[in-house]
């Protein structure tokens, strides 16, 4: 059986306070970094463990920190990503809510390595207990001596804080959290310069998602080769897999990364719900193409799912039975990215609307001949020429639902309806 280690906490009661954590070995990692570790030596432990980003992108970690400057003089600063927008995505809602001092911890250790006495959470509006769960923690944090001048008498300090987003989904990408942060629209900027060189108030930033951060003393405290024993070569250590949809158990599961979606969903997820078919997988998020019950023996991880056409985007698994009209699941998707697109660059501004108009006449029986290769051509003119990533998630859905059930899209120009709801007795 795995043994859970991001999760390993989540079942004992007031499994968010401070005692519970240190009495659980938290705050144990800390202590060692700043004793005998330069911050060269944590940056060559994180990038030896080989840990990547869960915020989708899944870009290294320890190289990201190398990025930054590392002149002693230059002001840099540490956003903790907790804008968790993404549909099917629940992890770092629940890591905040129920065990918010390995962040904070693995966020100190990150600051200690690139350099930063100033770090930031940057929550989503709507998580109302993630910030009382987070100001209370970092409130303990101070308390021990763990945030402040001088931590452990070991002549670091960091100060750090939390700041409470507007609830739009573009500042969950880096820069347009950045641009928030400083008070601005949230709106992302062109890259490069990155966040690295260029990035809060114009200084070296670095930028990581919730879960990343609480790899981080795990890490230190059991070493870069115990980590890489866990997942697969490409793609080490544990992971949080978020399963929505229909089946049986929804809900968060931590597991090692490489477990195939059928394992997922037959065995943790309990399987389909009211035992019918399961028809298609939205691997990682909205935002990642689907794939078919032809698929299932796909494994979760970052180069298993490339292979597959897709992504392991937040590992925010999406399920849907035999039922499922995949028209209508395009459209409320579309509807999703429609509303949520910043405005910023043309492309996603009127191109996710039109998608959205066509979809919205083809469910209603309204559809034209042509409308199918419109809507590819559409997302096709969206994918790689927008500001950031949201244009190619808003084209996704699209792209991959045409390629996989082109019939049904065909069906609702043909014959004005739904062919799953023809299909019902």
């Amino acid at each position: 059986m795995f043994e859970k280690v991001l999760t390993r906490n989540f079942s004992l009661p007031r499994s968010e306070t401070i005692n519970v954590y240190m009495a659980n070995g938290g705050y144990q990692a800390l202590p060692k970094v700043l004793r005998e570790y330069p911050p060269e030596k944590v940056i060559k432990t994180v990038t030896a463990s080989g840990l990547r980003g869960r915020g989708g992108a899944g870009f290294p970690a320890g190289r990201k920190w190398s990025f930054l400057p590392k002149d002693a003089d230059v002001e840099k600063y540490v956003c903790v990503n907790t804008d968790e927008g993404e549909p099917g995505t629940f992890k770092d809602r629940e890591l905040v809510e129920k065990d918010p001092h390995q962040i904070i911890e693995g966020t100190i250790i990150a600051s200690y390595a690139v350099g930063a006495h100033r770090a930031f959470v940057y929550i989503r509006g709507e998580f109302f207990l993630g910030v009382k769960r987070w100001i209370k923690a970092i409130d303990d944090a101070y308390a021990k001596g763990f945030l402040g001048k001088n931590i452990l008498d070991s002549g670091f300090s960091l100060d750090l804080s939390v700041h409470r987003g507007a609830g739009a989904y573009i500042c969950g990408e880096e820069t347009a959290l950045i641009e928030s942060l400083e008070g601005k629209r949230g709106e992302p900027r062109m890259k490069p310069p990155y966040p690295a060189s260029v990035g809060l108030w114009g200084k070296p930033t670095l930028v990581h998602n919730v879960e990343t951060l609480a790899n981080i003393p795990h890490i230190i405290n059991r070493g870069a080769k115990w980590y890489k024993s866990i997942g697969t070569p490409k793609s080490t250590g544990p992971k949080i897999f978020c399963i929505s949809g229909h089946v049986k158990n929804r809900g968060i599961f931590e597991l090692p990364l490489g477990v195939s979606l059928r394992e997922l969903i037959y065995e943790h997820a309990g399987g389909m719900a009211f035992d019918k078919q399961l028809k298609a997988v939205i691997p990682g998020g909205a935002s990642t193409p689907m794939l078919t019950a032809e698929q299932l023996d796909t494994t979760m991880d970052f180069e298993s799912l490339e292979a597959a056409g897709t992504m392991l985007g937040t590992g925010a698994v999406m399920v849907m039975n035999e039922d499922t009209c995949m028209v209508d699941a395009a459209r409320r998707l579309m509807r999703f990215f429609a509303h949520e697109s910043c405005g910023l660059c043309t492309p996603c501004r009127t191109g996710t609307q039109r998608m959205l108009d066509i979809l919205e006449r083809l469910e209603h029986g309204e559809g034209k001949p042509g409308d199918v290769e419109r809507l590819e051509e559409i997302a096709r003119g969206i994918q790689g020429l927008t500001f950031c990533p949201m244009g190619d998630a808003a084209a996704n859905p699209v792209l991959s639902g045409i390629k996989l059930f082109r019939d049904e899209y065909e069906y609702h120009i043909k014959n004005k309806r739904c062919a799953v709801a023809a299909s019902r007795p």
